[in-house]
């Protein structure tokens, strides 16, 4: 049995949660009020901050007097700080999002007297694989955690293994991070409480002592805890107080054995909570397009940008780390917190987009006003389909794009503006009523063209872009004041928009870079692009000579590969019961599952030739809710039309899936359902640096049941089908691996229930939160579903990822009209096989100034070699913290081999 014990102190911080952040920030300064005065009256007394900067840049907000203070401490020994600026779901944000929050985290810290170099993850509902190599690759060897550990780990630490190898001793806080207030319940009986607690535990410890955790939520320690454990030391073994880095580094002396690969989603010694992957999917939406839109702005402000909007950025992404905390994106707060998180997204995404749009308004200023300049975010060519607001041609005559080079290649028209946007008669004495519509030379939303003035006639011609000269609203207003003393009585003021229509344009983009065209009318016959083989549609079919579907009479799809791979059935939609919480779903125990829709009906919207559409409308008869007893679900049934638009892309060898639906039912999950055509036992999704593969189970074992739904971000993939995402999504393998089922909706009223029937015990108190049954909402899912019997590997599944999430940017050009279009421009280009660039982004270094930082990682068992080029001719290999390790000889670009699941950083001059 042990004989010492190590006490830390500590609380462990929600951010947000069952109160909004200002409640708990009330709370917060009070609590390191206490833990400052108590540090400061008593030497020996030590106190770690939860691992979070948030909850210490909180404090000083409201206490600014206090910062030399805490810096003190920290300098001191007696207050750890760092290393995360927020603890965060690892699962529900991008691996780009962790290595920002944990740089950031890290700089805060510096700038109070260092961080703890522990990778603390205390209450986390599991962990990603690749997180040792975050860990390591910033230069921390160690980590403690709680949630996920599996049930092989028999002590108390182990070596936590990532897919590339990279290793983190890891503190196991098996009996969660509060072990050590039991032992604390009766002061002057700790000897004696500590005994039987190590008695109880001594398999774990070997010879290292006792690890008690002194701390739990929104709670400082008693400023007496330094007295009684100075009064219980010695009467059966030896306490000393310390911080987690303390503990870790300095009393531990065993050799650990264990070792454990990849993610950790363990339920044996802790509740993992998986319904948090799906419920409030909005959240889950909304963090998606915050972390595109931030990921766009930095690449094209890096590339085609001499603006520094880097303090932008850093709020941007501030607000970004902040609401991914494991109780915020999560979406298991109360209707108020989540509304919070949200709009902090919102703020984020805004901030991003203005950078983005700046930064495209530099090039944009060399691309005539009657062209457009396209922007590629990806580091690899592709013809990408932009739709462009075009002047409409006249009838019999075809439209064509032209690129800087001159090749004209066919649009697809899709959609026409009308033309008449206002005709109204009125006195003459009105008409200066008219004229205040204009400001300058816009009315309404478009810029005037020229006018016709006759007697009793006033005619406003608008355009986009005019290619009349000046205008002049004085001499305007002259002339119209004269016209109406001249001819009083009635007038007619008619507006007539310039003819206008929706184009679809085939472009094809460098590297990460630009492109511009021209939509004008055809002299001839354009030849179409060699590339890409014509979309086409039936009134039940789309093709495109790589992929194919048909449209059953249920409303499912068939689709065929381009191997001949055919998935049957894909998109039936289940919907069944939901009787759970926020933490973790429920069925009732006499569900009613509705999977088939009362009407079908099938609608061609385009036939193309660049894009074909279906849209195909599924009526189904959802239960209202569940009835007072919560195991039954109503009987009263809500008729829910559920729209699904089906679209095949000339070139694209996946179909695109888009599901809308107006929500009426409540406590009920929804299901979008690939069924393949042959069992499979494994499943592998992609996120967060890393594709993992995973069986039919989970391990149980403590008070949750192991339900085997599992995190999917970038995509999913099983057996034969490979499902491109767009967010963050939760998935599962059912029917004994014969279907592949992608949750679109979880709809629930509380935060917690008490009497859960998968889990023992309360994950909170039972707070309902009805906006999390998102009630009279629009629910919008978007997927892409690529047939490949070679799986994902086979179908090149993490390029078509990136393709599908991450549109080229299109903006109008703003030199003058009728200019000679500006040539492409390539900027880096990435080629290997499998190979992952989460970030690009500028980087300012103060010995040798500004470079272009560029993260990538082999999403692979083998490893990638790359070939990188691009205006640079310099290159240093740097750690996840910016810090250089080693040069890189540059020869007409950069050879790099990378390692299997190896995250690379290059900062290029």
């Amino acid at each position: 049995m042990p004989n010492s014990a190590v006490f830390v102190p500590h609380f462990h911080w929600d951010r947000e949660w069952y109160e909004p952040f200002q409640v708990f920030r009330h709370r917060l300064v009070a609590a390191l009020d206490t833990v400052l005065e108590t540090a400061e009256a008593n030497p020996d007394f030590r106190f770690t901050v939860d691992g979070q900067m948030a909850a210490i840049e909180d404090y000083l907000e409201m206490r600014p007097e206090n910062r030399d203070r805490v810096a003190a401490l920290v300098g001191g020994g007696q207050l750890a700080i760092g290393p995360w600026l927020i603890l965060l779901d690892e699962f529900l944000c991008s691996g780009e999002t962790i290595v920002r929050n944990l740089q950031m985290g890290w700089a805060a810290a510096a700038g109070l007297g260092g961080s703890m170099p522990i990778g603390y993850l205390p209450d986390m509902f599991g962990h990603i694989a690749q997180m040792p190599q975050i860990l390591a690759r910033a230069g921390i060897e160690h980590a403690a955690l709680w949630r996920g550990v599996p049930g092989s780990v028999d002590g108390h630490a182990f070596r936590w293994r990532a897919p590339d190898g990279s290793e983190v001793r890891t503190e196991f806080l098996f009996d969660g991070y509060d072990n050590g207030l039991d032992v604390l319940l009766v002061p002057d009986r700790i000897g004696r409480a500590l005994g039987d607690y190590a008695e109880m535990t001594a398999g774990r410890w070997g010879n290292d002592p006792v690890l008690a955790m002194a701390g739990t939520d929104h709670n400082a320690p008693d400023p007496r805890l330094t007295a009684w454990l100075r009064q219980a030391s010695g009467e059966e073994r030896a306490i000393t107080i310390a911080t987690l880095d303390e503990y870790i580094r300095k009393h531990v002396r065993d050799e650990v054995s264990a070792v454990v690969t990849g993610e950790l989603r363990s339920h044996v010694r802790g509740n993992i909570l998986p319904g948090v992957l799906s419920v409030r999917l909005g959240l889950k939406q909304r963090m998606a397009v915050a972390e595109r839109t931030i990921d766009h702005a930095e690449r094209v402000n890096a590339l085609w940008s001499r603006r520094d909007d880097s303090p932008f950025l850093t709020l941007a992404w501030h607000k970004i780390i902040e609401s991914t905390a494991h109780d915020s994106v999560v979406g298991s707060g109360t209707d108020e917190t989540c509304e919070q998180v949200e709009a902090r997204l919102a703020e984020a995404t805004q901030t991003a987009r203005a950078v983005r749009d700046a930064a495209l308004a530099e090039p944009a200023a060399s691309v005539p006003g009657d062209g457009h300049l396209v922007a590629n975010t990806l580091p690899f060519p592709r013809t990408a389909l932009v739709e462009a607001d075009v002047v409409a041609p006249p009838e019999g005559t075809a439209l064509v794009a032209t690129a800087a080079d001159g090749t004209a290649r066919p649009v697809q028209l899709v959609s026409e503006a009308p033309t008449v946007l206002s005709d109204e008669r009125m006195d003459a004495s009105q008409l200066e009523r008219v004229l205040r519509r204009i400001h300058r030379r816009e009315l309404f939303g478009r810029l005037i063209d020229h006018y016709d003035l006759t007697p009793g006639s006033l005619v406003f011609h608008l355009a986009e872009v005019p290619a009349a000269g000046p205008f002049d609203l004085l001499i305007l207003r002259r002339e119209v004041a004269a016209a109406a003393a001249a001819h009083p009585g009635e007038w007619r003021v008619l507006t007539l928009a310039e003819a206008r229509a929706t184009a679809l344009v085939p472009v094809v983009v460098p590297a990460s870079g630009l492109a511009s065209f021209r939509v004008e009318p055809s002299d001839g016959p354009a030849e179409p692009s060699p590339t890409l083989t014509p979309a086409a549609a039936t009134p039940r079919t789309l093709s495109n000579g790589l992929v194919e579907v048909e449209v059953a009479a249920d409303g499912t799809l068939d689709i065929t590969g381009a191997d001949g791979t055919v998935l049957h059935g894909v998109g039936r939609l289940v919907d069944g019961g939901d009787r759970g919480d926020s933490y973790n779903y429920a069925p009732p125990a006499h569900d009613v599952l509705v999977s088939e829709p009362t009407e079908s009906t099938v609608e061609l919207l385009e036939s193309g030739p660049l894009r074909s559409r279906l849209r195909v409308t599924r009526v189904y008869a959802w239960p209202t809710a569940l009835s007072s007893d919560r195991d039954v679900r109503a009987g009263e049934t809500v008729p829910t039309p559920v729209e699904t638009l089906v679209e095949v892309r000339a070139g694209e060898p996946f179909v695109r899936v888009s599901t809308s639906f107006l929500n009426q039912s409540a406590d009920h999950r929804l299901r979008f359902h690939v069924p393949l055509p042959e069992p499979v036992s494994t499943s592998a999704s992609a996120g967060q640096f890393a594709v993992t593969e995973r069986g039919l189970t989970s391990e149980g074992g403590w008070g949750e049941y192991p339900i085997p739904t599992f995190p999917a971000s970038a995509f999913v993939s099983a057996g034969a089908a490979t499902v491109l995402l767009d967010h963050s999504s939760e998935y599962e393998l059912v029917g004994d691996g014969t279907e592949l089922a992608i949750t679109m909706l979880r709809a629930i009223g509380s935060i917690s229930v008490n009497i859960h029937p998968l889990r023992d015990e309360p994950a909170a108190s039972e707070i309902p939160v009805p906006g999390a049954q998102d009630l009279g909402m629009r629910i919008e899912n978007r997927f892409a579903v690529v047939p490949s019997a070679t799986g994902w590997q086979g179908a090149d599944a993490v390029a078509l990822a990136e393709e599908f999430r991450n549109d080229v940017l299109v903006t109008r050009g703003t030199a003058p009209v009728g200019g000679q279009l500006p040539p492409g421009a390539t900027g880096l280009r990435v080629v290997g096989e499998d190979v992952f660039v989460s970030g690009v982004r500028r980087v300012t270094d103060a010995e040798r100034g500004a470079g272009v930082e560029v993260r990538l990682t082999a999403l692979s068992d083998t490893g990638s070699s790359v070939r990188m080029t691009g205006a640079f001719t310099e290159a240093t290999t740097v750690d996840l913290l910016g810090r250089p390790l080693s040069e890189s000889p540059v020869a007409d670009g950069l050879e790099l081999a990378l390692g299997p699941w190896e995250i690379r950083t290059i900062v290029v001059r």
